[in-house]
């Protein structure tokens, strides 16, 4: 925003230079970006952030001039002298949530002409566009010299003699001043005349009821507008202007009148006519706030040893009247134009600037750090990180949203707890409008994204809570491990053919071992999002903590992945009920002293017998000598049934006490197996 030195002073009588003018509103915290010599005059470029609204008009800035100064500041003449009985416009708020307050003033027998010379001069000078049309341009001289929006209207095309103020409230076009017909939301906040729309309220004006070079009798309209609703409005008609940018950020409600009037002055000595008396609505009246501070407060935020009386000048100065209540206690009464003081804080904010930044003692805060220490869970947390890096995982951390799509992405069942979500109520973008119910997308985002770009060797894995929706105001956070595996079969002089899910299958297996974690299975999965057939939930006890196995094909499909028959390995475990597994002492053995005996034993067993239930009758055997067992071949083929399959177990026998002898270990090894045949209704292979 350009505002002109010249006219700065029309508000205060400056005793300094545009350069120390420049340096003091820079000390008060606002940014000016530049300045400019033009025609005798300097023209500051004034960066104003959205807190502070008050400062978008030369009046805003001369304020903060008057307080860094100490100055006085002196008002423009806005008299309109003897006013004429009646308003001429009856004014209806309907939505007074939405327009808290609208005034305007009739003016009879007005000259549309040109506008003087110093009038344009300044607007152009402010980068605004003079129209060479007196009442439109003082309309927009106000707005820069007050920061309060006016619209003018031809009181003789308003019908009925009406102003209305409500929403659209259905399908509404209106042809607006840019001479473009735009559809107007059903929330649109709209002037009306006694019948239809003639003005986006707080954004632009109608054509038909615009002011021309044959108006005689103009209405003048000085409101005040919610913000969130202009704001709203600008963007979905795609339309800005100087008007919704200051409504879009908070206007003044108590001085629209003094803006409604100096505009009516201005028009008057340059078109003369006769002004009636104000029509006000005003619903709700402002009430003033007040804010409770403590002046030890102020110093110890601040690190300065100011006394009451001193932050008392500082805060008068900029307008915000203290008032003293005794001992070290004052309360502050901001003006209506700053609205951005609401709290302690913000005055600390404003003795801060005012006294001057540069008078703030440098202190460096003492802060002790305690001496930090993880909690079992956190430690175990980090050795299962570290356990999965060993294995050639990198970790990933990802948002905590999620795509709706993601959930039919990954096959999910319509009763699925995965589908109670929780919404985000102001989502960003569509793409993130969920809070996670579980962390597979994620990872299969991250897989497509490393994939997209040559790598073809993949293992991340990721630790994160999701929320399941529980129906109540809270949702249930659980913390989960999942993780992705892929690899490319590529030619290799070395044989390495292990299947990707027996690759991921081993690495979980190696984490449970890690953690010391006993009583883990493997049992087939009927998990949507995997391949029927290759995948496994993963058992603790009875109780099922997650799952490990293939995505299925159509999953794939969707991705549109260009690599033949991909196998993507996914794992997903509920990491509470893993660490509750864990153990929190252990018991340690010596190494053994006696040497083992193996013995190998291959069971011919139906299809639906799986090794995982032939190892669990192997280790309940009763027997203390049979130290582990372990599958080492499956076959299924030649010169065995369809319905059947080979299964080869190695078992090993160990004695604490001595060694063991053949003879010894026969009739055990030999009672195994009649256990193992009889639970499975097996026989051996070849025998």
């Amino acid at each position: 925003m350009k505002i002109s030195f010249e006219w700065l002073k029309d508000f205060v009588d400056i005793p300094a230079s545009p350069e120390d003018v420049a340096e003091k509103l820079t000390t008060a915290g606002l940014e000016i970006e530049g300045m400019e010599p033009v025609d005798g005059d300097t023209l500051f470029e004034v960066n104003v952030t959205p807190n502070r609204p008050d400062c978008l008009s030369v009046l805003g800035i001369a304020r903060e001039v008057a307080a860094a100064f100490g100055l006085s500041l002196k008002m423009p003449d806005s008299d309109v002298g003897k006013t004429e009985a009646g308003g001429g416009i009856d004014v209806e708020i309907l939505d007074p949530e939405l327009c808290n307050r609208y005034t305007g003033r009739l003016i009879n027998g007005i000259t549309v002409g040109e506008t003087p010379e110093w009038i344009k001069e300044r607007l152009e000078k402010c980068d605004l566009r003079a129209l060479n049309n007196n009442i439109v341009d003082i309309t927009n001289y106000v707005l820069l010299e007050f920061g309060h929006p006016l619209h003018a209207f031809d009181a003789d095309k308003l019908r009925d003699g009406k102003i209305k103020v409500g929403k659209a409230g259905g399908s509404r076009t209106l042809t607006t001043l840019d001479g473009i017909e735009r559809k107007l939301p059903e929330d649109a906040l709209l002037i009306w005349d006694g019948r239809d729309p003639v003005a986006v309220a707080g954004i632009m004006g109608g054509e038909e009821s615009s002011v021309t070079g044959d108006s005689k009798n103009i209405f003048l309209e000085s409101a005040h507008f919610e913000p969130v609703s202009i704001r709203r409005t600008s963007k979905q008609l795609g339309l800005r202007s100087e008007s919704s940018y200051r409504f879009e950020r908070g206007t003044d409600i108590e001085f629209l009148v003094k803006a409604l009037d100096r505009a009516a002055k201005l028009m008057m000595e340059t078109g003369g006519g006769t002004v009636h008396e104000m029509v006000d609505a005003y619903p709700v009246p402002y009430q003033a706030g007040r804010v409770r501070v403590r002046c030890g407060r102020i110093n110890s935020l601040l690190g300065t040893s100011l006394v009451k009386d001193e932050m008392m000048q500082i805060l008068a100065k900029a307008g915000l009247e203290p008032e003293d209540a005794g001992e070290d206690l004052f309360f502050v009464h901001p003006p209506s134009y700053r609205r951005d003081i609401g709290t302690s804080f913000d005055i600390v904010e404003e003795v801060a600037r005012l006294h001057g930044y540069a008078n703030i003692p440098v202190k460096v805060p003492k802060s002790g750090l305690p001496e930090g220490r993880l909690d079992r869970k956190g430690m175990n947390i980090d050795r299962m990180k570290e356990a999965l890096r060993k294995a050639g995982f990198s970790e990933v951390i990802n948002y905590s949203f999620m795509n709706p799509a993601d959930l039919d992405l990954i096959s999910l069942r319509a009763d699925d707890p995965r589908r109670k979500h929780v919404k985000v109520m102001n989502p960003l973008r569509q793409e993130e409008s969920l809070m996670r119910t579980t962390l597979i997308p994620s990872l299969i985002h991250n897989f497509v994204y490393n994939l997209s770009r040559g790598i073809r060797d993949i293992g991340f894995f990721e630790i994160a809570k999701i929320f399941i929706d529980s129906g109540y105001q809270l949702p249930n956070e659980e913390l989960r491990l999942s993780g992705i595996f892929y690899r490319e079969n590529q030619p290799s002089l070395w044989k390495d053919d292990a299947p990707p899910f027996f690759i991921a299958k081993g690495v979980i297996e190696c984490l449970f071992d890690e953690m010391k974690v006993r009583g883990v299975s493997f049992v087939p999965s009927l998990e949507a999002s995997l391949h029927r057939g290759k995948g496994a939930d993963i058992l603790l006890g009875e109780k099922r903590i997650g799952f490990v196995g293939e995505l299925g094909p159509e999953i794939s499909e969707r991705l549109g992945l260009k690599v033949h028959k991909p196998e993507i390995i996914v794992f997903e475990m509920d990491l509470d009920a893993l660490l509750s597994a864990v153990p929190v002492r252990l018991t340690y053995h010596g190494i053994p002293r006696y040497p083992s005996i193996d013995r190998d034993v291959a069971v011919l067993t139906d299809d639906t017998v799986t090794a995982e239930e032939i190892l669990g009758y192997i280790n309940e055997y009763r027997s203390k000598w049979v130290e582990r067992a372990e599958l080492f071949d499956y076959y299924k083929g030649k010169n065995i049934p369809g319905d059947k399959k080979s299964l080869a177990f190695r078992i090993t026998y160990r004695s604490d006490e001595r060694t063991l002898t053949d003879n010894e270990v026969e009739p055990v090894h030999k009672g195994l197996v009649d256990y193992v045949l009889m639970k499975t209704g097996g026989t051996l292979r070849g025998g």
